[in-house]
């Protein structure tokens, strides 16, 4: 479809294991937050999360969901499917406007300070009975990055409830650090690879519902995961990930940055242009 060069969603663990990573949680350190409240970036600090966040009204989400769905029915017909949509914002003008949109990057900042890059772009789209989980797991052990400075923001494409399967988080799990994880077995049709067992150990169960339009935010140590969706609903929802400039990528992914907000000051983030596709 396109010569923009790839990144696993998944690296290979062996790639991980000889990076020298510090996964510990490192609280927000804004004091004086310009968009959230105090009380929200406490929560962050305290839950590990913070939601839900207004972004867009209905006219505006309405707009990007009809983008998403010719996206979708393009990549399917190139023989991808509702999950391989990675790395967005390399190919796709309008995702790569979602990274770096003001409204987005204001709330990310009041998180992790004012030097941000995005760097990673994810659909995670699933379809009506498509019979696939995440299991519970941390995305600070996918990433290549040290130290943890780093958040997912989850954009809600569509509704997103515990009828079609939204995102579940552990209240607080990010403060035990990186966790001991299994590898999912094929027959759990688990969209990702890993599995950490007894969540609940952790902290308290909770459901991150959004409505289309609403986000949240949380952090890369936080435990999270979602059903699969039995539901007659599809359930889409945007990943755009960010991490604080002064954080180091191993295996080429700071080329997947874009500065969102203040300076890079070593210059170890690229900074991507806008594409030109869309």
């Amino acid at each position: 479809m396109n010569d923009t060069p790839q990144y696993k969603v998944i690296p290979d663990q062996s790639e991980l294991d000889t990076m020298q990573r510090d996964l510990t949680f490192h609280p927000s350190p804004v004091t004086e937050p310009e968009t959230l409240t105090k009380e929200q970036v406490d929560a962050y600090n305290k839950d590990g999360y913070v939601a839900p966040l207004n972004i867009f009204n209905e006219e505006e989400i309405s707009d990007i969901r009809a983008y998403f769905d010719e996206l979708l029915e393009k990549v399917i017909a190139a023989g991808g499917n509702s999950y391989s949509i990675s790395s967005a914002h390399l190919t796709y003008g309008r995702v790569y406007d979602l990274l770096t949109h003001p409204k987005i990057v204001a709330c990310v900042k009041d998180v992790l300070g004012e030097n941000v890059v995005g760097w990673g772009s994810h659909f995670f789209c699933k379809m009506p009975h498509d019979g696939k989980a995440v299991a519970w797991h941390q995305d600070a052990s996918y990433w290549p990055l040290t130290p943890s400075k780093a958040v997912t923001v989850w954009l809600a494409i569509d509704d997103a409830d515990v009828e079609n399967a939204c995102v579940r988080f552990v209240k607080g799990s990010q403060m035990f650090g990186h966790m001991t994880y299994r590898e999912s077995s094929p027959d759990e049709h688990n969209v990702l690879n890993q599995t950490i067992e007894n969540p609940e150990q952790y902290g308290e169960i909770v459901d991150d519902i959004l409505k289309a339009g609403q986000m949240s935010m949380h952090s890369d140590l936080l435990l999270h995961g979602s059903n699969a969706n039995d539901s007659d609903r599809r359930r889409c929802g945007l990943t755009l990930r960010y991490a604080s400039t002064d954080v180091h990528a191993g295996m080429d992914w700071n080329k997947k940055g874009v500065l969102v907000s203040g300076t890079d000051p070593t210059g170890h983030w690229g900074n991507r242009k806008r594409p030109e596709q869309d």
